[in-house]
């Protein structure tokens, strides 16, 4: 064995399960839809931690949702229907609650006739499992710490279909329907009709609701006292009312108002805040802005932001956007009297003139022929162009300001009124757009990036000038001038609001801001703080911090091994994980188990999510309270990913799952975690059909002399001494991902690493490191020595190796295969093959241009292709398409959004041109990736039938081996469906 491929054989063995040496029946992808597995995200331990409630079932198929009690084997099953559902306890955890669906197949059919399914709510108590349900529900809440009531909003009744001549539009149409209050000890069941919205505020003892009635009678906001059943009316208007937003503490709210106003296209909107709630009555505040007239004039309240109180009551925060007045209408009826007026006029004119026995007069009076004026036209009414104007000083491309035209006309102007005082204050504007708020929410910081918009829209190199807001005056002072923040991971502000986080030029400052003078705090630190793992075209690009400590005294950084804890003027700095530079471990995230917690308060344990460099192993330790090291708790081939505690639980919930292995729950009830106990049991497939037996770490040394890493995945029934057909999939650094379980689906780029690890391939994901300026020859310099490394431990066989990659993968997947012949198939997925033409091309899901990406991103370039010729060639796939001799699957949509559609025809017809083997895959209507189900289906197919046939010897499916003609194209894809 050679030095460039040093193998890890440390095979990652499941939980050590029984099955994971058994003959596994391959799987077809007939049996994906069938395939069970559990919902990670809708998983959720109740608020004591003594249930935990999931969702599991076939990929395509009715569900189940399971309630798994902790302490021992308890568990009840529920039938869901064909789709998942949030999964809510009660504040008091004796209730849990869910939607159950209809079944899958009348769920399609729905969709299929574009007709709503319907759910029905089941609320069930723990303590019996008796339970309740309510037919129809399109909404509900609990009410929150008093956990006594549940509000349950239904389907609105009424027709949505064509409306009778006369009725309301839709638009204006009641949107209320019944919302009925139910006691969870009682039983008893109390309705209100018409509620377009509801809320209840923290400690659940009140209840703002909305009414939308018909001819908005009745209409305004409620708010009911649940200790005593009364309801009041705060504010009734023939108006529509909605965003109800309650402060944290429940003490306050505020909501929006609107009405139609003629002088308008959209509704005009109002300012509404609730406070000083006792019992059922509170003070209501009311400020349009157009009334007072402090608004600036074209502007008005805007519906598309949420409004809402300071923490100190005395502020709402809202905003405001542009009012776009109405045309004049242009009625049939105003045409008919604009045409009376006119003959009434000239009638008038006749007689004026009869009159006249004057000749003199009457010549004076007639008016002459020739030169006579036009009558006046309606612009507005007269055919226009269909066109775009591209200019070269457009601050961003036409297409960009095309494609964000709705987003613009939706933007908000953060602005607050400050209610005591009734004033308006503007606190952003056309420069500074956008506020975060500190935590006092006294101040805010923007960025004003105007002076370095265009430039950035150009090379995607990003700046702006940092401005401290007050929030009283909406003063702006300039704090930062030109922030690098390609470089930077964000600002953060101190819990005293004193303090704002920043970095720049490969250090992390401290700004005051009440002076705006800034301390270097890491300038005496001897490391360095700069991403060593960064390759784009940024300058000093920085690693990400955890911010601030709840006490203000410190802040807590990261190098690229150790974390660092930080005095806010600089005098000090420990580190918290004694060294592990040597040990080639870092912290990746923290996991914040306190939900109140805004701030890391070090008085408290605190978890960190760790992972090793070279071994790949992920897990989490443990910063002990008042401590200054960290403690690993778990550090393993697994990844593990979810750590939470309830609120009122000394339990810890989590996942666990290793590359053979599917994630499983686990829980613990000591701190350190010794305790760990699985919950559930996500293997039933794989007892029947196993995906693969594990994976192997390779070491190799790239062609640049850098050491790196490849993840080798083992076929299902893998037997130590025989070598097996392998895929090579590529991206960038992948080996990240080593422990990361796959199970089988249907994906959007077509490749499921499981399906072919249980079909008998082996899989291999190398790292690639960049070099600038050198993108494709890069990823020829790593690839290839890894795919050598990987034959030199006899598991890959060296005559049945392909390749396979999608958009930046479908571009090195294009360019490896002009550079080496070690491949025996490739397929490319919306592959970037041109540079030269491409860098000028639209990227057009955003509309912006592909030079940004080219020259700070992805592209690792470091010009435009004028100054740096030579290596936009050099690294260019089509450029070198004559050394090609591989065979080749491109796919290509015709509406990519990304890598636009010419690419991949671009390289198609050239290596067709060359008489290559080629086929290309278009999918009518799809973007960049596959979203359509029956697309990704005949995708997947295809991708391992011509796989099977070059590095298994299966027969050529008959679309590579002559083609099909489009004629025939229906019937071959009828044929095929499945």
């Amino acid at each position: 064995m050679t030095k460039k491929s040093i193998l890890f054989f440390a095979c990652q063995l499941a939980w050590l399960t029984p099955f994971a040496q058994e003959v596994s029946k391959p799987l077809s992808w007939q049996d994906v839809p069938n395939w069970k597995y559990m919902r990670l995200n809708e998983a959720t331990p109740s608020p004591d931690g003594n249930w935990l409630a999931y969702v599991s079932g076939p990929t395509s198929g009715d569900l189940t949702l399971t309630l798994k009690k902790v302490q021992d084997t308890t568990k009840f099953d529920y039938q869901i229907g064909g789709a998942s559902t949030p999964i809510f306890f009660n504040h008091n955890a004796q209730y849990f609650s869910f939607f159950e669906n209809q079944k899958y197949t009348e769920i399609k059919a729905n969709e299929k006739s574009r007709k709503p399914s319907s759910k029905k709510l089941r609320i069930v108590a723990l303590k019996d499992t008796a339970s309740v349900t309510f037919d129809k529900v399109q909404s509900y809440s609990f009410s929150n710490e008093d956990s006594k009531w549940v509000a349950i909003r239904f389907e609105n009744p009424r027709p949505t279909g064509p409306s009778m001549p006369g009725a309301p539009s839709s638009d204006d149409s009641p949107k209320g329907s019944d919302l009925l209050l139910y006691n969870l000890i009682t039983k008893k069941k109390y309705n209100l009709g018409n509620v377009s919205d509801y809320s209840f505020n923290k400690s659940g003892q009140y209840l703002a609701y909305t009414i939308d009635a018909n001819g908005k009678n009745g209409n305004g906001i409620f708010l009911m006292d649940l200790n005593t059943g009364i309801s009041n009316a705060l504010h009734n208007d023939e108006a529509n009312f909605s965003k109800i937003a309650w402060n944290k503490e429940g003490t306050a709210f505020a909501l929006l108002k609107s009405k139609k106003d003629k002088k308008y296209k959209s509704p005009v909107y109002t300012l509404l805040g609730v406070k000083n709630i006792k019992a059922h009555l509170a003070d209501v505040f009311t400020y349009s802005g157009l009334d007072e007239n402090q608004i600036t004039a074209g502007y008005g309240i805007s519906e598309n932001s949420n409004a809402y109180w300071s923490k100190d009551l005395k502020t709402i925060f809202f905003g405001v956007a542009k009012l776009e007045k109405a045309e004049e209408p242009k009625t049939t009826e105003k045409k008919i009297d604009d045409i009376a007026k006119a003959d009434a006029k000239k009638a008038s004119e006749k007689d004026s003139i009869a009159s006249k026995t004057d000749s003199t007069q009457i010549a004076a009076t007639a008016k002459p022929t020739a030169g006579h004026k036009k009558p006046d036209v309606n612009k507005k009414d007269l055919e226009k162009p269909d066109m775009i104007i591209w200019n070269w000083q457009d601050v961003r491309l036409q297409s960009a300001q095309k494609s964000r035209l709705q987003f613009d006309k939706n933007y908000t102007t953060m602005s607050a009124w400050h209610v005591d005082e009734n004033k308006f204050v503007s606190l952003a504007d056309s420069a500074v757009k956008s506020i975060s708020l500190s935590p006092n929410q006294l101040i805010g910081y923007g960025y004003d990036f105007k002076p370095y918009e265009y430039e950035s829209n150009l090379n995607g190199q990003s700046y702006g000038d940092l401005y401290i807001i007050d929030i009283k005056t909406g003063k702006k002072q300039l704090a930062f001038k030109k922030l690098y923040l390609n470089a930077g991971r964000g600002i953060r502000f101190s819990p005293n609001s004193d303090m704002l986080l920043l970095y720049n030029d490969g250090h992390y400052f401290i700004l005051n801001t009440k002076t705006l003078a800034t301390t270097n705090v890491t300038q005496n630190i001897q490391s360095s703080f700069v991403d060593m793992m960064a390759d784009h075209n940024v300058e000093k690009q920085g690693i990400g911090n955890f911010g601030f400590t709840a006490d203000n005294k410190f802040v807590l950084l990261r190098d690229n091994f150790d974390l660092w804890k930080v005095s806010v003027d600089g005098k000090s700095a420990t580190t918290l994980t004694d060294n592990w530079k040597s040990k080639k471990l870092i912290t990746t995230a923290f996991n914040n188990i306190y939900q109140e917690d805004e701030f890391v308060d070090l008085k408290k344990d605190q978890y960190l999510s760790i992972y090793n460099h070279g071994t790949k192993q992920k897990g989490v330790a443990i910063l002990p309270e008042n401590a200054n090291k960290l403690q690993v708790l778990k550090l393993d081939d697994i990844n593990m990913s979810g750590l939470r505690k309830p609120k009122n639980s000394n339990n810890f919930f989590y996942t666990l799952e290793r590359s053979n292995v599917a994630p499983d729950f686990f829980v613990a009830s000591d701190k350190l975690l010794k305790s760990e106990k699985q919950l559930t049991n996500n293997i039933a497939n794989e007892k029947a059909s196993v995906l693969s037996s594990g994976s192997k770490l390779i070491s190799y040394v790239s062609a640049h002399g850098d050491t790196l890493e490849a993840t080798l995945y083992l076929p299902a029934n893998y037997v130590e001494g025989q070598s097996y057909p392998t895929i090579t999939y590529i991206y960038e650094r992948l080996t990240q991902e080593k422990n990361n379980y796959a199970q089988p689906s249907f994906p959007g780029g077509g490749f499921n690493r499981a399906m072919y690890t249980n079909n008998g391939y082996a899989v291999l994901m190398p790292d690639i490191k960049y070099k600038l300026n050198d993108p494709g020859m890069s990823a020829v310099a790593c690839v290839v020595p890894a795919v050598q490394a990987a034959i030199n431990t006899g598991i890959v066989d060296e005559k049945n190796v392909a390749i396979h990659g999608h958009s930046w993968g479908g571009y090195q997947t294009s360019f490896l295969i002009t550079q080496t012949n070690i491949f025996k198939a490739a397929v490319a997925g919306a592959p970037l093959t041109n540079m030269i033409s491409m860098y000028s091309l639209i990227y057009w899901n955003t509309g912006s241009s592909n030079q940004s990406i080219f020259e700070s991103s992805q592209g690792r370039l470091t010009t435009g292709y004028w100054d740096n010729w030579d290596a936009y060639v050099r690294n260019s796939p089509i450029y070198h398409i004559k050394k090609v001799n591989t065979p080749l699957i491109i796919m290509h949509n015709d509406k990519d959004g990304a890598v636009d559609y010419t690419q991949g025809v671009e390289y198609y017809n050239s290596l067709r041109r060359l008489n290559k083997p080629v086929v290309m895959l278009t999918y009518n209507g799809e973007n960049h990736g596959l979203m359509k189900e029956v697309n990704r289906k005949d995708y997947a197919v295809r991708m391992m039938e011509y796989f099977d046939h070059y590095l298994k010897g299966k027969p050529a499916p008959d679309w590579w081996a002559k083609g099909i003609d489009y004629v025939d194209l229906p019937k071959h894809l009828e044929e095929r469906a499945f």
